[in-house]
This record gives C-alpha cells, structure tokens and sequence, in this order.
C-alpha cells in the first residue's frame, strides 16, 4: 500500500462470492490505498459501506448487477458499476498474460477498471421493486418448464422400455388423464386386466372427454410392443409412479406462478405495453418486461437495446478481412425472451411474417431469420417502451405499407 496516496477520486473493487468477499480500494493514480475481506453477513457489509466512505470511494466495480452485496452498497448511496466477467477477464490481461486468478487481484483489477474506463461506464440504476419481483417469478416459471420437460423426457424414456402401449395413448404423454391413467394402470399387467367395456367404465370415472374411443385405446394398447412383465415392470412401475407424482407436482407450482405473474403483470405500469405486442400473451409479456426492465436510461437508443439482447450482428474488419457473426456477448435471459416472442409473431404479424420469409429466401436459416425479425421488432418495441404507449398496428408504418402495397 502507498503510504502517501494521491489527492484525488478514490475507487473500489469487490470480487463477491457467497462466502467472503474481497474488496480492493485504489486512488487515481491505481496505488492500493485498503485491501480487506468482507464475510457475507449484513454487520459485514455495513462495515464495508463505513469503510469505503471514510476512503471517499466514488464508485466500486462487481461483476453482478443484483445480490446482496449490490443492494448494501445501493442502500448506502455507494454508485455501482457492474463489469461483466467477460470484460474482467480482458482487463485482467492488462496485467499479466499467464492467466493467474485470485480473488484479491481481480477486486484490483475491477478498481482499476474503473480507474481508467469508468468514464464509459454508467453506475447502476436498478429496477423498481415490482419489476425486480416480477423479474424473479418469471424467471422461476421458465426453470419449472425446464424441469417438466426434463421429467417428461425422463418418464417417456422410462415407459419406452417398460410400457410402450401408454405411449401415444392420449394426445399428450403428460396431460391429466394420461398421468391418471399411469397411476391406475402403471404395468403392463395392471393394463392387461382392461376390457374395452371396463376401459370405458374407467374413463367415464374419471370425466375423459377426449376423442378417442375406448375400442381405439384398447386396440392401442394391445398392437403395442409388450414391455416388461412381473418384478422387472414392477420395479419400473415404481419409477413411473415418481415421476408421474413429480409432474403433477411441476404443474401446480407453474400453474400457482402464473397466477402470480398475471396480478402483477396488470399491477404493472408497463404491463399493457408488452400485452399488447401480437401473441404476447400473459407470461411472453411479463418476461419481455423483466428482463427490458423499466429504467429508460438503461438503453437510451434502439441499437443499445439489440445489442445487449444479441439481436445486432456482430462486425469483425481487419485488414482486407471483414466478417459480420452471431453476437455471443449479450444478455442471455433478454435475448431468449425477444427471439422466443419474435418466432411466434410471425403467425400474427403479416409484417413479421414478411421478414421472416424475405430472410428465409436470401438463404438464413430459421434461428437466424427469427434473430431478424427480432431485431426489426426492437425497434417498434423500444419506441413504445420509451414513449409509455402500447403498440397499436394501425400506426405500424412498415405494416401499413405493407398492406398497402
């Protein structure tokens, strides 16, 4: 440490983990004026905020925007800067090349990022409280759809082996009556015992209105391949069972979370904006507006926006060599949220269709075309988001001229 540090602006680092943290205070000429390590307990992180205020730190650089450590450092009027561990791993180059980490030199390595580039960097502004809330039950909803899938999988690949006749049954392997019927009829021999008089019985018990009829189930069931029998299918009839509880399990809590995700969306200010997107729905809505966010200054301009969602190309000149690619660096939870809606508006917006197929025929493939689309509609979505108006296609200049052409 300098023991006669520079007069000027002093800034921080903190290198957070879930256990200790390591904080790193430098002065304007980069010479370590404190390192220490912070525990992660909420007397720890009051002491960290004294601490960097007697230093008079300006701003302090983490690599994530949210957790408890950003939110002591908020509390305490202490500015932000969030560097993502990808530019990190560049600004750690800047010291060295062989690739060393630790903890204490990269919260050094955040300060003096901000040291030297901070000027190109904006403090953090976070989200009000109900978008942050609705950003945490969306978010929590896709991860439940990712284990009920996952299940699915699990259950499908399980009564391929022991029970082929109850797959293709019914429309979906895990709808209500098909998980009903597995936990009355989960072996092949408990199936055996079905009549198409007593199939039907069974399916009136139990309100199936599909339309399938019972002779069809049956002969279903017996043109099927024979599957396991006995203690083989007994043993695979237990797993079956699990799993056919652990969907049902799944369902309720997603079915609980939309519930949540619908009050708040209406509960939204932004709500009707996203709502009003075509084939935005309740749950496309909500996500789109978690992860957009509210704060209008994050994305002060419509390319900003396409380039943190990964909808932008990116440009590679050197020399005589030019190159445009898929854009790797972005945010991952906002760019799945604008390509998943933007390949489903093309079945509601002639105009999205229209770019859709005018892609396709230059030769992009389909990720790459529903990227285009997406990229066209961050335009219409930013305009809305930063005028407070919902989207209303009867001013959509690129559709109007297209209906009227």
């Amino acid at each position: 440490m300098d023991a006669r540090p520079s007069v000027g602006p002093r800034h921080a680092g903190v290198d957070w983990s879930w256990d200790r943290q390591a904080v790193c205070v430098i002065d304007e000429e980069g010479a370590v004026l404190d390192r220490f390590d912070v525990k992660h307990q909420a007397r720890e992180f009051t002491a960290m905020t004294e601490r960097l205020r007697r230093w008079g730190v300006e701003r302090v650089a983490i690599e994530r925007p949210d957790g408890p450590v950003v939110q002591a450092l908020l509390d305490a009027d202490v500015p932000v800067v969030v560097i993502s561990p990808r530019q990190v791993r560049a600004f750690r180059l800047r010291h060295g090349t062989a690739g060393n980490k630790d903890d204490r030199f990269d919260a050094y390595v955040l300060a003096d990022a901000v040291r030297t580039d901070g000027h190109r960097m904006g403090s953090l502004v976070p989200d009000r409280d109900d978008t942050r809330a609705l950003r945490a039950l969306v978010r929590a909803r896709k991860d439940l759809v990712g284990h009920r899938i996952a299940v699915h999988n699990q259950l499908l690949a399980n009564l391929q082996h022991a029970f082929p006749g109850a797959v293709g049954l019914f429309a979906q392997l895990d709808s209500p009556i098909s998980l009903t019927f597995l936990e009355r009829f989960p072996t092949v021999d408990k199936a055996a015992w079905l009549s198409e008089r007593r199939l039907q019985a069974w399916l009136r018990s139990v309100g199936y209105c599909g339309n399938k009829t019972p002779a069809s189930l049956i002969a279903h069931l017996r043109e099927a391949p024979v599957g396991l029998e006995e203690e083989a299918g007994v043993g695979h009839a237990v797993v079956t069972i699990q799993l056919v509880g652990l969907q049902r399990t799944i369902r309720v809590q997603i079915d609980e979370l939309d519930h949540r995700i619908a009050e708040a969306l209406n509960l939204h200010p932004d709500g009707d904006i996203f709502r009003s997107l075509p084939r935005a729905g309740t749950n496309r809505a909500a996500l789109l507006l978690a992860e957009i966010g509210d704060r209008r200054g994050r994305f002060p301009d419509e390319a900003s926006l396409a380039a943190a969602a990964g909808v932008a190309p990116s440009t590679r000149a050197s020399g005589k060599r030019h190159s445009v690619s898929f854009r790797r660096g972005c945010d991952k939870h906002l760019r799945s949220a604008l390509v998943d809606f933007a390949q489903d508006s093309v079945k509601a917006s002639p105009w999205a269709r229209d770019i859709y197929d005018r892609a396709r025929s230059r030769g992009c493939r389909h990720p790459h075309a529903v990227r285009i689309v997406a990229r066209a509609w961050v335009r219409v979505i930013w305009r809305c988001w930063t005028q407070g108006v919902p989207y209303d296609p009867t001013i959509h200049g690129g559709l109007n001229k297209l209906e009227a052409a």
